[in-house]
């Protein structure tokens, strides 16, 4: 008993560790195809100063040549992606123009430049704070990637400008210095901007804009509200605060499953294999007829009798006047009639002469209760009528009657 209880500890314990063994470990990892996670309100922070050139457009400014419609233009922003596609950034924008005037008092005129087509040429400077809603394009149709070296953003936006220009004197052609003309004017932007990133924190960038303006009052206000045109790109630095990255969710990665295609060719076979065994089944439950089982009838009648006696009793008599009605009234049916005694008393002598008398008194009888003899058919039968053993022999001491 005890070798068979330390037999079954140690297949238990070799079940379990085979188990563990062959279980396969579930790893979790982060699944940019789900989508990204937004990151906190302090996070993905930046700052951006750029410097360029413009070229401004404006009613009667073709005149002047057009490289020498060149001007610098410097702006400085902080911004925040609120998501992989997603930002915005605020800033202060300084650009300075050059135009042409016909107007002689007109504010930013430098007498001391010489008239082109007998128009006065003009400068103004344009400061004020602006505003852009941007779109990373390259995350939104080909996916973030946080390694990725090249962006392409397209950004939308608009703002305010205080102009100022200098103010010069006719008589002695000398310059008072930068005064505000009053003219506070709308603008808004559109552009994109070549991104690339140099290291984790720091991008070179290409913006590429084109601002429109209202136009500054000019020849006595007939130009004021008429929209101009700026065409500016600006090489940037851009500084990205931590956290600069985003986070794709956390989702469970099954191991590949073992190979099941044998089970599964197994058991479409079996399946086939069960489905043909069913067909035939049917076929042959359709073609084969099931015969009516032959159930034996037991004896119409049996009378019992003591050892060595042969005489009726008159319960056997009230017993064979119902067995003679029943033979009455089936009179095309014949029955058989025999004689038993049992073979572990007396002799054989004895025993044949008792079972002549027994089923030969039977046989007179019912012929006195009124059946013919035709129906009867008497005989004796030398064996055992149940032959159940000494103990039993009551059983063999008998007459049988039976349908032929």
């Amino acid at each position: 008993m005890k070798k068979f209880t330390i037999l079954t500890l140690l297949c238990a314990i070799f079940g379990i560790a085979n188990a563990q063994e062959n279980q396969q470990e579930i790893t979790y990892v982060s699944d940019p195809s789900q989508g990204y996670l937004f990151n906190r309100f302090k996070d993905n922070w930046f700052i951006t100063g750029e410097v360029g050139g413009n070229i401004y457009f404006s009613v009667g400014d073709k005149e002047r040549k057009w490289t020498d419609r060149f001007d610098p233009a410097a702006s400085i922003y902080v911004g925040k992606w609120f998501s992989p596609i997603i930002g915005a950034r605020i800033g202060v924008s300084w650009l300075q123009v050059k135009g042409l005037s016909s107007v002689a008092d007109a504010p930013g005129i430098d007498w001391r430049d010489p008239m082109v087509n007998g128009m006065y040429k003009q400068q103004f400077n344009h400061v004020g704070p602006v505003f852009d809603v941007m779109f990373n394009l390259t995350n939104w149709f080909c996916g973030y990637k946080p390694q990725r070296k090249y962006n392409f953003v397209a950004y939308a936006g608009g703002g305010g400008y205080w102009t100022y220009a200098r103010e010069f004197s006719a008589d002695h052609k000398e310059s008072y210095g930068y005064k505000n003309i009053d003219d506070r004017i709308l603008n808004f932007r559109l552009g994109v901007i070549n991104s690339f990133n140099v290291s984790e924190q720091v991008q070179l960038s290409l913006d590429i804009r084109y601002t429109g303006l209202d136009n500054h009052p000019d020849e006595a206000g007939l130009r004021w509200n008429r929209t101009s045109h700026d065409l500016a790109a600006f090489v940037g630095v851009t500084y990205l605060f931590k956290k600069r990255e985003w986070d794709a969710p956390i989702v469970p990665v099954c191991p590949e499953p073992e190979n099941c295609d044998p089970l599964r060719a197994q058991l479409a076979a079996a399946n086939n294999r069960i489905a043909d065994l069913e067909n035939q089944l049917a076929h042959c439950c359709e073609k084969c007829e099931v015969p009516e089982p032959e159930v034996e009838r037991p004896p119409l009648c049996t009378i019992y009798y003591p050892i060595n006696i042969y005489k009726l009793t008159r319960k056997d008599v009230m017993l064979l006047e119902a067995c003679a009605g029943v033979m009455k009234d089936t009179p095309d049916k014949r029955y058989k009639l025999t004689g038993w005694a049992d073979n572990y008393t007396g002799n054989n002598t004895i025993n044949v002469r008792l079972r002549h008398n027994r089923v030969n008194g039977v046989a007179k009888q019912l012929k006195k209760l009124g059946v013919p003899e035709s129906q009867l058919e008497v005989t004796i039968d030398n064996g055992n009528l149940c032959d159940l053993g000494e103990k039993y022999v009551a059983l063999d001491r008998a007459v049988t009657i039976e349908e032929l």
